[in-house]
Order: structure tokens, then sequence, then C-alpha cells
């Protein structure tokens, strides 16, 4: 039970993201990685269940996924990672993950590399 003073609770906070916001981002996102709309419309139903009409609806910017659908293309997009960390502010562990994937990057990067090098050595010993 709570006192009849000295209890305010606010509307809202200045922090959040507007919903058009939000659409915006993922739509983005979506269509940046996947490109135009069939194919991304293809990818995102594969990665989250959801039907045609709602992920076309998503890339379009109509409407966004709710929570357990964005977390199915946050596991398969770094795109769409990346935009929800940004809209949540969180500058630092975006940072992070962007050094990660240039990190996985640059070891397939020595992986082909080394094996080029195998490949010359091999042939120059014949």
């Amino acid at each position: 039970m709570f006192h009849k003073k000295g209890n305010i609770f606010h509307g809202g906070s200045q922090d959040l993201v507007s919903a058009v916001e939000y659409r915006e981002a993922v739509r983005s996102a979506l269509t940046y990685e996947l490109g135009g709309a069939g194919r991304a419309a293809k990818a995102t139903i594969k990665w989250t269940g959801v039907s045609q009409r709602t992920a076309k609806n998503w890339i379009a910017g109509s409407y966004g996924p709710s929570g357990e659908h964005l977390i199915g293309l946050m596991k398969h997009s770094d795109s769409v990672m990346g935009v929800v960390l940004e809209l949540a502010g969180r500058h630092e562990t975006l940072a992070i993950q962007r050094v990660e994937i240039v990190r996985r990057e640059l070891r397939e990067v020595l992986k082909v590399l080394d094996a080029i090098c195998a490949a010359d050595d091999a042939s120059s010993e014949t």
C-alpha cells in the first residue's frame, strides 16, 4: 500500500526510443545486411519463423519485431545487433563487438594466407 504523499510515478523516460525510430533502425539494418526485400524477407523468415507478411512489414518499416523475434534477428544479424546496441546507448559494447568481428575476419584471412604460403613452399620444393 502506498502513502498518499511523496510517491510520484513518472509516465516515461527521456531515454526511450520512439517506435518510428526503432522500426526504421531495424528496417535499415535488415536491408543493409540482406539486400532487397525478397532476399531479406526469406532470411528473416528463416531466422525467426514469422510469416512472409510479417517479415515484409519489418523490412518496410511498418512494424518492428517483438522481443523474442528481435533476439532471433540479433542472433543471426550483426547489423541488427549493432543498431539495437546503438539505440540502447551501449556504444562501448558496440565497439567491442566490432573489434571481435574484425579479429574473426583477420583470423580467416591469416588461415588463407597460411594455406597459400604452404602451397608455395610445397611447389618450390619440387
